[in-house]
């Protein structure tokens, strides 16, 4: 099936969380299936760091479909001949809304490090602006994994009254200071490339070494340990004679190829914005203080009865970047606040990209959990 890539043009000032206002935003997305006459079969879909709102079918001429494919789609995990599925690129991202690449209509020059922080909140109430423009007022679900599974805990816990339940897969309620320094270093190897120019390179060459280098760390953190053995182990191509230091591995061409074309689709200043707004979350602190909006709709200010709401937490065995102590934490958090909340943890040797490949047993899964809503 062939689909395309819609906007959204919102043309009135949109406030941040940080108070910054900016003028307008363009919100990219897709949608798949059809939204029922009563309005209750919306499922919205959240990426992860690197992915956009192509989450599933094909784009004109394209040799690959969308992300998520393996679960969207006639008969699959989010059945598209019962469910209306959207999914959109975050604010701050590089495939159509509005983020540090998009031109400042005030300066008609990009945004660069002009762009305003920007916080997992943000990314929840941009999608809420377009859930409005879609006219849809409920979702049956809301559903992501990684970063995406922050941004389905956020707008699930701001807007229960909308919402009847969420799927968080391989994620967290906030980083620990170990995915924190993960990302630091990718941003420093961006910001270390004299490419980068401080975030004004548009126009010019972009910091593709760096914003290599990035990628390369955070796909060592994807994979697990035993994954990487049995794939490549200590295997070599040909040495080079020249130059003793040019990547020899199987491990290091692979780590090489995924920052090649990860350049070539990526902004290096969304990578910075992004990262920072994930090591930023903390859905205890957001939910939890002494204005804690969790069991209100922030929109009307009504109470929910959250024992009306349910969640699923999945996790993988393998997954070191977001292990399953994460995901238990979620099920503590929810579970107090009274929600309804499943735990899965799949026994998998492919660690945190499990939920991008192990879609056979994660389908099961879900489609169990849809069919009791």
């Amino acid at each position: 099936m062939i689909v395309e890539t819609k906007i959204c043009n919102v043309t009135r000032p949109f406030a941040l969380e940080s108070g910054a206002v900016l003028p307008c935003i363009d919100i990219a997305y897709e949608t798949y299936g059809t939204l029922n006459q009563a309005g209750d079969n919306a499922i919205l879909i959240e990426h992860a760091l690197s992915g956009d709102a192509h989450a599933a079918f094909f784009h004109e001429g394209d040799k690959k479909p969308g992300w998520w494919d393996l679960m969207i789609g006639p008969g699959k995990a989010f059945d598209t001949d019962k469910y209306f599925v959207v999914c959109s690129n975050v604010i701050g991202g590089c495939k159509g809304t509005t983020g540090p690449a998009s031109i400042n209509p005030e300066t008609g020059k990009a945004w660069g490090l002009s762009f305003p922080v920007i916080s997992i909140r943000d990314m929840a109430e941009v999608q809420r602006e377009l859930l409005s423009h879609l006219g849809i007022k409920r979702l049956l679900s809301v559903v992501g994994g990684s970063m995406g599974g922050m941004q389905a805990l956020q707008l699930f816990g701001d807007y229960t009254g909308m919402t009847d339940s969420f799927i968080a897969i391989a994620t967290a309620l906030k980083h620990s200071a170990q995915q924190i320094a993960f990302n630091e270093v990718g941003r420093r190897a961006i910001m270390s490339d004299p490419r980068w120019n401080d975030g004004d390179y548009y126009g010019g060459v972009s910091p593709e070494a760096g914003l290599s280098v990035a990628r390369m760390i955070g796909h060592i953190t994807y994979l697990s340990e035993q994954m990487m053995q049995e794939k490549f182990g200590r295997s070599k191509k040909t040495a080079n004679i020249k130059n003793v230091f040019k990547p020899s591995f199987e491990i290091e061409h692979y780590l090489d190829y995924q920052g090649i074309s990860f350049v070539k689709r990526f902004d290096a200043n969304s990578y910075l914005y992004i990262t920072n707004a994930v090591d930023n979350f903390d859905l205890i602190t957001s939910l939890s203080g002494p204005t804690r909006t969790c069991g209100k709709n922030r929109a009307r200010g009504k109470v929910v009865d959250l024992g009306s709401k349910k969640g699923l937490v999945v996790t993988f065995s393998s997954d070191w970047l977001y292990p399953p102590s994460q995901g238990r934490d979620i099920v503590k958090f929810f579970t107090a606040l009274n929600v309804r909340v499943s735990y899965t943890e799949i026994e998998t040797d492919h660690g945190h990209d499990a939920f991008l490949t192990d879609t056979g047993s994660l389908t099961e899964i879900v489609k169990g959990f849809l069919s009791g809503l």
